[in-house]
């Protein structure tokens, strides 16, 4: 016995789909029209043909023959543009419906907070924008308008079967409960193991998103041949589900037709005796084997878009399950200046990912308008999520975050975003030219402004050494360039958004010592007009910022200038610098 809790949630999501075809209602009532005049003028085809038999073939009347055949031919016309337009209009509203609803879930993934990206596999959320919600099509191109169609069809047929022979229909229904059970029993398995195969399908696309993403990683550490035993396993489980499925199909619709054909037999038994005795005409015998065929074929494949329907139920649940989710940044800031001023402060902010575990506690330090801050301490020590929870990335659980002596919070999102640039080590890059990337897409940034920021820190000319310069296309995640390439164009698309505050997360991590010594002085020139936070382990980089912070185990234990570290006795930052000196002068010396 099904769960009544799951029945009613079923209906509850059914409706919530029905509701995203409201923009396109003019279509599903054209649809839903088309489908109840489809079926009487479907089953008055055999009808005809039982008429033509009895009144004109037999009686040799060839006039009426001919109008007979001639009304036939135009009915099966208007047959074939009515099917024309349910099955091209069905399709045109679900694939409008899914073409809305992706848009809408990929402008609700943009808005979730970076936590959901680190809990969830890429490939799950492929399969949800793309898989589940191409199965949330068929619910209107094969389930919901094509099921109503098919009960219309069998309930006229079986009307005009009733009004030919009552006899006839009375023995071509004694198989019925057979049909009834076979497509019980179907409709079941298939459920249960079409649920099996989406959850393989969202097994398999993380894999693979995870193993092509990571594929540099997979061949240095020579993990070929265990990840191909990995992939092996799940395809042979995603291609067992999908086995299971077909066995069901198989078995099915031989059953069907054994049905139908034993329908067939007993008609025909029946109705060559009712000939004889002449209790039913000759035409209702030739026209009972369509009639057969006609109610037959539309419960033959019910049971299939029965789970059609469901299956896009499921799949529907996921996607909703998904847009649902309010794990968004709250925006319910009103300031949106045009400028910040740049004095920034952490009042006692603790955060930890989890809720649980903290990485940063009770952090304190306040710099001024176009000051800078490096920020120095092990991996691990919490650099980088100071850079996360000042640009909202994640909320903070204690303390308070301000910029120009305003809470963040009370800032609109995309003004404080907007007004904050940040350089990161692990540069990203998309597919596209090589501008889109500096850009972003933004039209407002001119191509004379992103020569201007590259020329600024020595790119330009390396950018014009590249096929095409500017318009160079770049391969997805930047492929086709070095690190260090991917790196000074991460630092172009920082500076061309003209920033107030600008973070680099071990920005020169990456480039050469020639080409740091080249964009330094662009550094030191743009951080003199804004307020500056630099990550780095090459102390070298950082002994001329305003202030200096050592993170350990998430704590600020040191802040001060270069000179008022250095001189704390076992001071932690003094001993990095120690460390770190000795370490290039014993190069120097040993080359």
């Amino acid at each position: 016995m099904s769960n009544p809790t799951e029945q009613r949630f079923d209906s509850q999501i059914f409706w919530r789909i029905l509701g995203l075809a409201r923009p396109y209602r003019r279509i599903f009532l054209f649809a839903g029209v088309l489908a109840v005049v489809m079926a009487p003028v479907a089953s008055l085809r055999p009808y005809l043909i039982n008429v033509m038999v009895d009144e004109y073939i037999i009686k040799f009347n060839l006039d009426g023959l001919f109008l007979m055949s001639g009304l036939l031919a135009g009915l099966l016309v208007l047959e074939v543009i009515m099917r024309y337009g349910f099955i091209y209009s069905t399709n045109l509203l679900g694939q409008s419906v899914i073409r809305d609803l992706r848009t809408r879930l990929f402008k609700h993934l943009l808005s979730l907070r970076l936590r959901f990206f680190d809990q969830t596999p890429i490939g799950t959320m492929t399969t949800r924008t793309i898989n589940d919600i191409e199965a949330i099509n068929t619910v209107f191109s094969q389930g919901l308008i094509t099921i109503i169609a098919d009960v219309l069809s069998v309930v006229a047929v079986l009307f005009i079967m009733f009004y030919s022979s009552w006899q006839l229909t009375i023995i071509c229904l004694a198989t019925m409960p057979l049909m009834i059970i076979a497509t019980y029993v179907f409709k079941e398995k298939v459920k249960a193991a079409y649920q099996i195969v989406r959850n393989q399908i969202a097994k398999m696309n993380a894999f693979l998103q995870e193993r092509i993403s990571g594929m540099r990683i997979v061949q240095i550490f020579n993990a070929e041949d265990r990840e191909r035993a990995k992939f092996k396993v799940i395809n042979r489980e995603y291609t067992q589900a999908n086995l299971d499925s077909i066995l069901y199909y198989a078995v099915f619709f031989p059953v069907v037709d054994i049905i139908s054909a034993l329908a067939l037999g007993l008609m025909v038994w029946w109705g060559a005796r009712g000939v004889i005795n002449e209790d039913i005409t000759f035409g209702a015998l030739v026209a009972f084997p369509i009639y057969l065929s006609m109610l037959f074929r539309p419960l033959r494949f019910m049971a299939d878009k029965f789970n059609t329907l469901q299956m896009g139920l499921v799949a529907a649940d996921r996607v909703f399950g998904l847009l649902d989710r309010r794990d968004h940044i709250e925006d319910e800031g009103s300031l949106q200046p045009d400028r910040f001023k740049g004095d920034l402060e952490f009042d006692n902010v603790s955060f930890a990912y989890d809720e649980i575990n903290y990485v940063l506690n009770d952090i304190s330090f306040k710099i001024g308008a176009g000051e800078t801050l490096a920020l120095v301490g092990s991996t691990g020590s919490g650099k980088s999520t100071i850079i996360n929870v000042l640009s909202r990335f994640y909320e903070v659980q204690k303390g308070v975050i301000k910029i120009d002596d305003r809470p963040v919070k009370e800032y609109r999102l995309n003004a404080l975003r907007e007004r904050i640039s940040v350089v990161l080590q692990d540069v990203f890059l998309f597919s596209g030219s090589l501008i889109e990337n500096i850009t972003l897409r933004d039209e407002t940034i001119s191509k004379e402004k992103v020569v201007a920021a590259a020329k600024m820190i020595g790119a330009h000319q390396f950018i014009m050494r590249m096929p095409d310069g500017y318009q160079f296309a770049v391969n997805e995640r930047g492929s086709n360039m070095s690190t260090g390439q991917r790196q000074i164009i991460s630092f172009i698309r920082a500076l061309v958004f003209e920033p107030d505050i600008l973070i680099l997360d071990e920005a020169t991590s990456s480039v050469d010592s020639e080409t740091e010594s080249v964009i330094q002085y662009a550094i030191e020139k743009l951080i003199d007009q804004r307020t500056s936070i630099i990550i780095a382990h090459r102390l070298s980089t950082i002994r001329h910022a305003d202030y200096i912070g050592v993170m350990d185990q998430g704590k600020l234990i040191e802040f001060g200038t270069h000179e008022d570290l250095l001189k704390i006795e076992e001071g932690r930052y003094a001993e990095l610098y120690e460390m770190q000196f000795d370490a290039v002068d014993a190069t120097d010396l040993s080359t």
